[in-house]
This record gives C-alpha cells, structure tokens and sequence, in this order.
C-alpha cells in the first residue's frame, strides 16, 4: 500500500485552501538532457510554486545517461548481476536531482533533493522490476512544511533491509503517481518531449492526432500494448486513487492529455488508439502432455523466475492427448524464458521448445469495443489489405491484438489507424 497518507476525503480536500494543495510534477530524461532544459523545468517548478502550491519534482536521469550506464555494465559483464545493476542506474536520477535542486536555488527558490532511500520510499526486493509497498511521508511533509520544493530520484527505492531497487525503465511515472496517490495531489503532471497522449506513434504514424482526454482503463491498456508515453504501473496507481494525470509538453504551455475517469462520452469512440509493441519474443511449448496442473506448473515456474508474460496460447490435437502451449513475452526475457522452458522440457517430457524473437503485436484499443461489433473484422481486414500475414490473434473486453512479424509492425499500425479513421481526431465512431 502508500502508506496511511490516502485519507483525504474529496469535501475535505475541497475545503483546503490554494496553498495548502499540492502538485507532482514529473521530467523524463529527454526534458533534462541539457542544462538549458533543466533550468527550464526547474522554472516550471518555481513558477508553480508562486501559484501558491506546494510543489513535489520527480525526476529521471539526464538524457541517454541509463543507456550508456548500461552499456558500461555490458562491457563489464555479459550478464551482470541485478542487484549491481540497481547500484549503478541509480545514480543518474541522483545526478538530476542535486543538478535540479541547484537550478531553482539559482532561480531565488528553496528546494532540496531526495533519493528513495531518504525520503522512505520502500519497495519489495526484486531488483530491476521492483515493486512499491509503502511511501513514507514524514520527510516530504517535514520539508514541504519549511516552503522547500522537494525533489525526488525517480524510478528507484530501498526494501525492507536497505538494498537499492529499481523499478523497471520509465518507472519515474509510476514514483509520481504513487507520490500524488500518497499526498493527495490535485494533479500530476508528466511532462515529456511529446504534447500529449497520440492515437499511434507519430513517429511511425505522421497523421496520428492528440488525444484531449482518454480514460484510466484504456491508456492502461495502451501503456502495457507498446504505447511508451506513459508506464503502465503509473496508470494503475491513477486509477486506483483516482489521481489525475496530466501528459503535456515540456516545450510549450499547451495544454497536453488528460487521463482520467471514464466519461459517458468516451464510449461513443469506438477505438481510440493503435498501438506497436515491439522487441517481443513467443515462447512455443510443442507436445505437452495435456493433463490437469501441467499449465499451471509451466507458468509457476516462468513466474518464479520473475518472466513477464503477455499473451497465451493453447492448442489441442492428438485425441486430446498432446497441447502446444506458447506464450509471448518481452526479448529482453527471451534467452531467460528458454533455458527455464527447456528444464522444463526434459522434467515434464515436453516435445520441444522454440522461441521466435522476431516478432511485434498490434493492438486497437477502446472503451467503444464493449458496445460496437465489427472491430476484428475491419482490423484484420486492415492488415490483410496491408498484405501482411497475422500470426496470432488475441482479444478482450476493450483491446484486440494481432502478433506479425517485426518487420511488417509499422506497417500494420498504420493500415490499422487508417482504418478507424482516426486522423479525424476520434470526433466520431467510425461507421460498422
């Protein structure tokens, strides 16, 4: 849980006056890569705090700082040890942080920095995919009580002994939006190199368009199908604790995506985004024997060696005797999946393991799907148009997905949003 800090009543937080209220305020490393963007964000800070708000920054390492972090790793060790991993990533966001702190005390404004393990943000002790147990809140509270903008090292934490943890790449998100849930934040606000939330990729989808307000449900559903403007986590703690979640610009004053509760609206949008998740892998399982508790050993075990899994799929032939059972995954899990897979291979007298890294999943996301037919069909008379073959199909309540190979990704993804028209700005649902 975060804490006992969520008590907050909605009337009582009406009643507090302006500058007793408080904003998060997060920067990816892309808005701190140059000291001329960290003196722009600490103005955002600053001016902020002049509003008459209390003011809690999150931050995460400058520029491509992780990359190179990880490629000196790489250059120690091919397979470096987690826990060492979290020592080393780590110090980026601390790096920003005194380098923050300093730019608005050079702006005339008191702040102070804070690494997870001073403000007491305590996490379990699965290092590199960390997740957070409890915030404590004493510190915060103590120094925004003196007037002093606080800043967090996004991204990290300690467990219960004092180990270092991280959360997984781009989790900064979800330290302010846990930071918002704990403190009872009028607004995070996540501000990027992008304005807003897209309908695709407009790297890879020049007429995708900005998305003005997009429910908890559907950005959590893009979040995890590939869409790298948000993590996934952050959005589950916004609409766990209904805190809202600005996604705006770094550049500009714009106003950028607001995600929060769904509105009776949104409904009407049958499909609100498409989105590309590449760098996956699928993990085949051939000839299993099909009896009660083989699934569920096989993915015991996948998980007890902490592999992340996205989609599953089973078949089953041989007079109901033999299953092929695959599943998807992330490729950075791929050369892990398959030494766990082929131990239990030879344990469970499993025909063989195959794993294919060459592939990527499409996805159509929208709340519109639960009360519109005819999703599947245009989508995949979308990639058949694209002449692309589609290798798996998995669906839900509000996403249908489609694995292709890697190659043919983007290509899809821009068949796809043609195809729900939504250059027009999700203005209608597409006719069915």
């Amino acid at each position: 849980m975060v804490g006992n800090c969520l008590s907050l009543s909605d009337e009582h937080r009406g009643k507090l006056s302006r500058m007793q209220q408080l904003i998060v305020q997060k920067f990816g490393g892309t808005s701190l890569a140059t000291a001329e963007k960290i003196h722009r964000a600490a103005r955002r800070a600053v001016r902020a705090k002049r509003d008459g708000y209390r003011v809690v920054l999150v931050v995460s390492a400058m520029g491509d700082t992780t990359n190179r972090l990880i490629s000196l790793a790489r250059d120690m060790s091919a397979d470096p040890p987690k826990r060492e991993m979290d020592v080393l990533l780590t110090t980026g966001e601390q790096v920003s942080i005194a380098l923050m702190a300093m730019a608005i005390d050079a702006a005339g404004h008191q702040a102070i920095s804070l690494t997870a393990a001073q403000l007491g943000m305590f996490t379990d002790s699965a290092h590199t995919r960390a997740r957070i147990q409890r915030i404590n809140r004493e510190r915060l509270d103590r120094e925004l009580e003196t007037g002093r903008i606080v800043i967090v090292a996004g991204f990290q934490g300690i467990d219960a002994t004092g180990e270092i943890t991280t959360m997984g790449r781009g989790a900064s998100d979800t330290t302010a939006t846990a930071l918002a849930a704990a403190l009872g934040a009028e607004v995070c606000e996540i501000y990027t190199d992008v304005d807003g939330v897209y309908t695709a990729d407009p790297r890879l989808v020049p007429q995708a368009t900005k998305i003005d307000e997009i429910s908890y449900e559907v950005m959590l559903e893009m979040a995890a199908a590939g869409a790298g403007v948000m993590h996934s986590r952050a959005i589950e703690f916004g609409k766990k604790f209904d805190v809202p979640i600005h996604v705006r610009s770094s550049l500009t004053d714009a106003k950028g995506t607001m995600i929060m509760e769904e509105t009776p609206g949104m409904e009407d949008i049958v499909v609100q985004g498409v989105t590309l998740k590449e760098d996956l892998a699928v993990v085949s399982l051939n000839a299993v024997p099909n009896k009660t508790g083989v699934a569920a050993q096989i993915f015991a075990e996948v998980a007890r060696n902490q592999i992340l899994v996205d989609d599953i799929v089973q078949n089953i032939y041989g007079h109901g005797k033999l299953a092929n059972l695959g599943f998807s995954t992330n490729a950075s899990d791929a050369a892990e999946a398959r030494i766990v897979c082929e131990r239990l291979a030879e344990e469970m007298d499993i025909g063989s393991v195959v794993v294919d890294e060459g592939v990527s999943k499409v996805s159509a996301i929208g709340v519109g799907m639960r009360t519109h037919s005819g999703i599947a069909a245009k989508m995949f008379e979308a990639v058949a148009k694209a002449e692309i073959n589609i290798e798996n199909i998995s669906t839900s309540e509000i996403v249908t997905s489609v694995i292709v190979r890697s190659e043919d990704g983007p290509k899809a993804l821009r068949f796809i949003h043609d195809a729900f028209e939504l250059d027009k700005r999700n203005e209608s649902s597409p006719s069915e």
